[in-house]
C-alpha cells in the first residue's frame, strides 16, 4: 500500500514541491483508478490531508501531476477526463458501452509501441493509444 510519505517522495522525484493538496490528489488517483475529477475532489475532501481543497486547486494539481508524468489523463470518446496512476507502460483500456466501466489491458503484442502504423508520415512513433469498446461482464449478464 502506498502511503503519504511515498507520494511525497514521488513529488520530490518529479521536482514538484510537496503540498497537502498534491499529496491528497496523488493519493486519490492511486486509490481510484480511472476516476473523474468529481470523484477525485470528493475523495480529497474526505481525506484528512486534503481538507477543504477547492475545485480549482484539484484541477491545477491534476494538470501539474499529469505534466510531470506522475499520473495519466485519459478521455474515452463521450466521457469526461479520467485519471490513473499507471504510467509509462503504454497500456490500453477496455470501456463498457453500457455503464462506462474502464479496465486496464496490457499492450496488445510486441514492444512499445504495440501497433505499427500503416504509414507513419515521417513521425517517430513512441506510443500507441488503443481503446477497446464492448460490454462488461455485469452489463452482459443483465442483457
Amino acid at each position: 500500500m502506498t502511503t503519504a510519505p511515498d507520494y511525497e517522495q514521488m513529488l520530490r522525484g518529479a521536482d514538484l514541491r510537496v503540498t497537502r493538496p498534491r499529496v491528497a490528489v496523488l493519493g486519490a488517483v492511486h486509490a481510484l483508478p480511472h476516476a473523474d475529477t468529481d470523484a477525485i475532489i470528493s475523495a480529497v475532501r474526505a481525506d484528512d490531508i486534503g481538507g477543504d481543497v477547492s475545485h480549482q486547486a484539484v484541477y491545477d494539481v491534476l494538470r501539474a501531476l499529469t505534466s510531470a508524468g506522475l499520473i495519466r489523463r485519459i478521455q474515452p470518446s463521450g466521457s469526461v477526463s479520467r485519471y490513473e496512476a499507471r504510467v509509462g507502460d503504454n497500456h490500453h483500456h477496455l470501456v463498457c458501452r453500457s455503464c462506462g466501466a474502464i479496465s486496464d489491458v496490457d499492450c496488445a503484442v510486441g514492444e512499445m509501441p504495440c501497433l505499427t502504423a500503416a504509414d507513419d508520415h515521417g513521425f517517430v512513433i513512441d506510443e500507441a493509444e488503443v481503446i477497446y469498446w464492448g460490454t462488461c461482464p455485469d452489463c452482459s449478464a443483465r442483457s
